[in-house]
């Protein structure tokens, strides 16, 4: 399997140094050279296969003979050991629970995955492999549990103070051992930034082994498919067209569906689904990209304002100039965006109507699908639910106004000690304590 980078097609790589790598040396993201075709045959069965078996097809169409057989299993077993199930709201509306793994957030699929094939490409490799990861809120968390106490490899987290709930910082604050958490004096993006730019300078990667763990890496895009067809296998073959709502900061769990939808699930159509960082929903209204410094909100994770996988988005509809491009993406995809008021009130009436807790995110997912089924009331819509609502205690009880449920892994990590550094949002600081640290 070869990819190259979404600045130059001739900058390529094997899956080995794109994963272990991260970012390529042009600052642009690692995408396949082909996107293969799965056999139609697999797709209209799909309700025969294990959450697994369409993983491993998804996996051995996209690598071909890269990773031997019996290697793939043993990747995929290791790190694919939680649901991924499909609760259906009413017969237009459906819930995708993705926080079925051990940090309860939908990032599990994509760090458990990732943490097990870094471990595989890393045998035999006697310098220690640093892991940069900066975090909104839930990949942060996902990453330190997927690499903890993974041998060889070490993981460095960057998180914007006061901006992650306090559940979500204990998750990446308190583990020890071989994950490091910096509280940066900033915001997402500020995090973002400074990763970016550690893996570009060069003296620094002369001294250490760097990778990303942001969904960045490609190994963090490629799992995160799966679920899309599992969740598509869910809902009965007859019925109406079927769309997928994707709450979005980073872009790349709606990317991950759009890679799915290339390789032929037959998803009618895609919703990002925004809260006031609206950047990619303003650019499929007017064809304009602007970033813009991220704002925040009550859906914390989506707090971004410069999506690093909106690049790859434009590479999947790439056309012959900017306007064809623009219309080939708005084709697939719609945007909505949504303020914290409608998000509480969404929250309130779901709970009432439905009996059903939506944390932040997931409750901008409704909104966003709710506004295209008055457009498209002929359609099934899959929302990612993309973490559960105990990791957002504080907020959830109090918009809903009664206590939820905590899962016990969650709710002991509350007396857990905080450990991280305090940094200033300035990539000298972090590379002065990556050089200090290492």
């Amino acid at each position: 399997m070869l990819l190259y980078s979404t600045k130059n097609k001739n900058n390529q790589a094997s899956l080995q140094e794109a994963v272990m790598k991260g970012l390529p040396d042009d600052n642009g993201l690692y995408m396949p050279e082909q996107i293969p075709q799965l056999d139609p045959k697999f797709i209209q069965n799909l309700s025969q296969y294990s959450f697994l078996e369409i993983a491993q097809e998804v996996c051995t169409t996209l690598f071909g003979q890269t990773i031997p057989l019996a290697d793939l299993k043993n990747i995929l077993e290791n790190s694919m050991d939680f649901p991924a199930p499909v609760v259906k709201l009413d017969e237009q509306k459906y819930i995708l629970e993705l926080f079925h793994g051990p940090s309860l957030a939908f990032k599990d699929f994509g760090a458990r995955f990732m943490a097990q094939l870094m471990s595989y490409f890393n045998r035999g490799n006697e310098r220690e492999l640093t892991i940069l990861v900066a975090t909104s809120g839930d990949t942060g968390g996902a990453v330190a549990a997927g690499f903890y106490k993974t041998p060889g490899i070490r993981v460095v987290i960057l998180y914007p103070s006061g901006k992650v709930s306090m559940l979500q910082e204990k998750q990446l604050t308190t583990l020890g051992h071989n994950v490091s958490a910096l509280e940066i004096n900033g915001t997402f993006d500020d995090c973002q930034a400074m990763v970016k730019q550690a893996f570009l300078d060069t003296a620094l990667n002369q001294k250490l082994r760097l990778s990303s763990a942001n969904s960045i890496n490609i190994a963090r895009l490629i799992p995160q498919s799966f679920y899309y067809f599992e969740a598509f296998k869910q809902l009965q073959k007859e019925g109406d067209p079927i769309v997928f709502c994707v709450p979005s900061g980073n872009f790349g769990n709606i990317t991950a569906g759009l890679l799915a939808a290339k390789m032929g699930l037959p998803v009618h159509h895609f919703i990002a689904a925004t809260n006031a960082n609206d950047v990619v929903p303003a650019y499929i209204k007017t064809g304009e990209y602007q970033a813009r410094p991220s704002v925040r909100t009550l859906s914390n994770a989506m707090d971004v304002g410069n999506p690093s996988n909106f690049a790859r988005m434009l590479d999947l509809y790439l056309g012959s100039d900017d306007c064809s491009t623009w219309n080939n993406l708005k084709e697939q995809i719609s945007g909505y965006a949504f303020d914290d008021a409608k998000t509480a009130e969404i929250m309130r009436m779901v709970d009432q109507k439905y009996g059903y807790t939506l944390d932040p995110h997931g409750a901008v997912g409704y909104l966003a699908l709710e506004e295209y089924q008055r457009e498209h009331p002929n359609t099934r819509g899959i929302i990612l639910e993309t973490a559960h609502p105990a990791k957002f205690l504080d907020d959830v009880e109090e918009i809903l106004g009664h206590r939820i449920e905590v899962p016990e892994r969650l709710a002991e990590l509350a007396d857990r000690e905080k450990k991280a550094d305090r940094l200033e949002a300035e990539y000298g600081e972090l590379k002065g304590w990556l050089e200090r640290n290492s």
